[in-house]
């Protein structure tokens, strides 16, 4: 039987009147390189830093059981040098010389590298990461692999489970299809991937046309385009990714449970919601900020100021561009387990039959303005708007 939900008119709350909508501080340029790559800027003159991001449709949902962890290895690997840079301390001496880092990260639909430095440095860091993108070394392997198998020794208990509580998770949100395997992949396979393979994965998903160069700083589009267009010129045009739709495999709840020495209990709540395509999409984040975004909202202040059921809880939406999955996190005594649970599924169930207020909204509205004015966010969220292939940004 469908929920019973209330049709009271919403209570009204004095809440502060929201500023009127200005013109954002930045803009958004685009355009295509001759290879393919889209090259997106976001021009923030009121700022004195710059990063450069480039983005690849590559992550563990592009995956096989076989090849599960390569996109996380290539992406080790990378760090590796190039034709330019030798061995990893001449990359990174290269781009600290700048007043930058080298940072990376493999995701489950997407591989990031990003380099944060000053401006008038934009040249020398788009050249760095050009001359890495076209000509990798690749080089030394089997050290990179032992570092690999550590990160992954991380996630692992005395019996050689895997207790991560994100990758059980989705393991179950999941089953069945690469949105639930390990980003790292299982140490069989990280121990058997050759530099042939690392090559043929790089050749694949490495192409233009499957990446995005975002740039962020005080400069306009026409400054930037030529200047990337010089670095990224040998990068081959390759062909867009495309990951096999997800599906939803339950009729009903799933639980996993893996037992673990500990002196808490570790607790994750998912379900399935909407993606980012859906025109419902951007108020599910807003509903997202009233569950989760601060002390004061509805998850932090119930389960740990007024019930003391945990040190710390979060809600998170976890998004793609055809999936998502809204999840409450916390850990807690064993015995409060119980309580914490139900807690959080009547916090949830209130969305259902109770309308959110007034003021709980405005604020929603007024975090997401501030996020308006870093440009990290700005970032990825173009970075979701193009690699994914969406016409537009909303």
């Amino acid at each position: 039987m469908p929920p019973k939900v209330s049709m009271r008119a919403r209570e009204r709350v004095p809440s502060r009147p929201l500023p009127s909508l200005r013109r954002p501080p930045y803009r958004v340029g685009r355009s295509r390189l001759a290879n393919g790559l889209r090259l997106v800027t976001v021009e923030t003159p009121h700022l004195h830093t710059a990063a450069i991001s480039l983005y690849v449709r590559a992550g563990s949902r592009y995956e096989t059981p076989q090849t599960n962890g390569l996109s996380h290895f290539v992406e080790h690997m990378l760090f590796r040098g190039s034709s330019q840079f030798p061995n990893s301390f001449a990359l990174n001496l290269a781009i600290e010389e700048i007043g930058g880092t080298l940072y990376a990260e493999t995701g489950r639909d997407y591989s990031l590298y990003q380099i944060p430095l000053q401006p008038a440095e934009l040249p020398r860091g788009l050249a760095i990461l050009g001359d890495l993108f076209s000509t990798p070394s690749f080089k030394d392997i089997d050290l990179e692999r032992q570092i690999i198998i550590e990160e992954i020794l991380e996630d692992l208990d005395d019996d050689g489970r895997n207790v991560n509580l994100d990758d059980l998770a989705r393991l179950a949100a999941w089953d069945g299809h690469p949105l639930g395997y390990t980003i790292t992949g299982p140490l069989r396979n990280v121990r058997r991937f050759a530099v042939d393979d690392v090559r043929a994965h790089f050749e694949h998903f490495y192409g233009g046309a499957n990446m995005v160069l975002c740039v962020a700083g005080p400069f306009r589009h026409a400054r930037v385009e030529p200047l990337a267009r010089a670095a990224f010129a040998r990068v081959r045009r390759g062909r867009a990714s495309h990951p096999a739709p997800p599906r939803v495999p339950q009729a009903g709840p799933r639980f996993r449970v893996i037992h673990n020495e500990s002196a808490q209990t570790q607790v994750q709540i998912l379900f399935h919601a909407l993606p980012e395509s859906d025109p419902d999409y951007l108020p599910l984040r807003a509903l997202a900020r009233v569950l989760d975004d601060g002390m004061s909202t509805r998850l932090h202040y119930q389960i740990c100021d007024q019930k003391g059921l945990a040190y710390s809880v979060s809600g998170n939406l976890c998004s793609y561009h055809d999936s998502a999955l809204i999840e409450i996190d916390a850990a807690c005594a064993h015995a409060k387990l119980p309580d914490l649970v139900n807690e959080g599924l009547s916090i949830l169930a209130s969305f259902r039959t109770q309308l959110v207020s007034e003021s709980e909204l405005d604020k929603a509205k007024r975090r997401f303005r501030a996020d308006l004015d870093e440009k990290q966010w700005i970032i990825r969220f173009t970075r979701g708007s193009l690699l994914c292939g969406f016409s537009s940004l909303r």
